[in-house]
């Protein structure tokens, strides 16, 4: 959430970044709510002053019986109109937020102007496609054939977008997330293991509500939602806190299942794994001070990590810069690593790296003391380090062989016991 002091100061360039970003929101309106808001806010302070000025009149009345029954009278005139003020003022102020939260980040300079996904430049590729001396599979029949997916039961239980692993599967999935944790915890990241279900205010304080709320399974007896991303409860877990700035950075590196709705997504990516409603990821966190250039140093870092991740995986990738139409209303700028697909001759998003400055923490409060003794808001990062399904896709794809087994990088192989390819009967 920006600063409304920042928008008043700035309206048009506010006005110029919604535009940009396609975000529908009524700036004018906002200001217009703000300066009710202020209004009310000073007649409401000043009724307020002169309740406390009528009170101590009453009591230095002494034995002025007159003077006392014409403070109290007054105090009752000011009491009366200050009660029917307040509900305004309460109005004006969730009036206000509502606005507020629907008003984009503003992006920085070097986020490429455009109009769609198609307008993201690319600013580095690694790796080249591999060759194949055979007709390379999709990942449906690969994993199929070694009998390790099944999305015909799996759509019987959990309907479409579902899936089942079998096998081998189920160990290459858990044995991705290990190395994806551990790569990144030793570079000193915290690993946390956080709930899947998160309050209202967890999604709206890291920018998924009140845009986004469709994505979202709701379990409405309960008051939570399923979380799509690791990101939303490490948010809510330092929500309304004040932090340390000896503390920070805070880095962190969580674990969970992902759920999403993908809501008008319908006849995209619907075979196979790409695009599903569960889901594991490993997701790279960090709380840091709040200045830019610290920011872009752990933006940077963030995507390092990920590119050895996806390194040592052994996967051709790009990265992706992406416009200012593709960013999304929260981020300040944002990275995507689109790994290359076989079977579909074309890179496909598997990782997205942003940061936010201030935007998130000001929605979940989270602030720190600094050592001037200053009170600021932190900002915050976040960086794929892993998702399941996708890096299944992308692993099977580039390392199947002629025979039909996958081959598994070195990298990746103490995960899983030391083999060297998948593909034995495992019935």
């Amino acid at each position: 959430m920006l600063d409304i002091a920042f928008i008043r100061e700035h309206p048009d360039l506010v006005k110029d970044v919604a535009r940009r970003r396609k975000t529908a929101v009524d700036v004018d309106a906002l200001l217009a709510v703000d300066s009710a808001l202020r209004a009310t806010r000073r007649r409401a302070d000043d009724l307020r002053a002169e309740q406390n000025r009528l009170s101590k009149a009453v009591r230095d009345a002494g034995p002025d019986k007159e003077a006392r029954e014409a403070a109290i009278a007054q105090g009752r005139v000011v009491s009366a109109e200050l009660k029917q003020l307040e509900p305004d003022e309460r109005d004006l102020e969730a009036k206000l937020r509502d606005l507020l939260l629907l008003t984009p980040n503003i992006p920085d300079a070097s986020v490429p102007e455009g109009e769609s996904e198609e307008d993201n430049v690319e600013i580095k590729r690694v790796g080249e496609p591999r060759q194949f001396d055979f007709e390379p599979l999709d990942h449906v029949t690969l994993l199929t054939n070694l009998g390790m997916l099944d999305l015909e039961r799996a759509a019987k239980v959990g309907g479409t977008r579902s899936y089942i692993l079998k096998g081998e599967a189920v160990f290459l999935e858990l044995a991705l997330m290990q190395f994806a944790l551990h790569h990144v915890a030793r570079k000193g990241f915290l690993p946390l293991d956080v709930p899947a279900l998160a309050r209202e205010y967890c999604f709206i304080g890291n920018s998924q509500f009140p845009r986004g709320r469709e994505q979202t399974y709701a379990l409405p007896d309960d008051d939570v939602f399923l979380v799509g991303t690791a990101e939303v409860s490490i948010t809510g877990m330092h929500s309304g806190e004040m932090l340390r700035e000896q503390d920070l950075p805070m880095k962190y590196v969580g674990y969970s299942p992902c759920y999403r709705r993908e809501a008008g997504t319908y006849g995209k990516d619907t075979k196979g794994i790409m695009r599903v409603h569960q889901f594991y990821k490993v997701e790279q966190y960090i709380i840091c001070r709040a200045d830019h250039e610290e920011s872009v140093r752990w933006h940077e870092e963030l995507l390092r990590n990920a590119e050895e991740i996806v390194e040592a995986l052994e996967l051709p990738y790009r990265v992706l810069n992406l416009c200012v139409a593709d960013l999304g209303d929260a981020k300040v700028k944002g990275y995507d690593i689109e790994c290359w697909v076989p079977s579909e001759g074309r890179y496909r998003e598997t990782h997205s790296d942003s940061y936010f400055h201030d935007y998130q923490a000001r929605r979940a409060d989270i602030r720190y003391r600094g050592e001037d003794g200053v009170v600021r808001y932190v900002h915050t990062l976040n960086n794929t380090a892993l998702a399941s399904t996708r890096a299944i896709i992308a692993l099977v794809e580039n390392h199947q062989q002629a025979d039909g087994r996958i081959r598994i990088p070195e990298a990746l192989r103490p995960w899983l016991g030391g083999q060297e390819y998948l593909g034995k009967a495992w019935r």
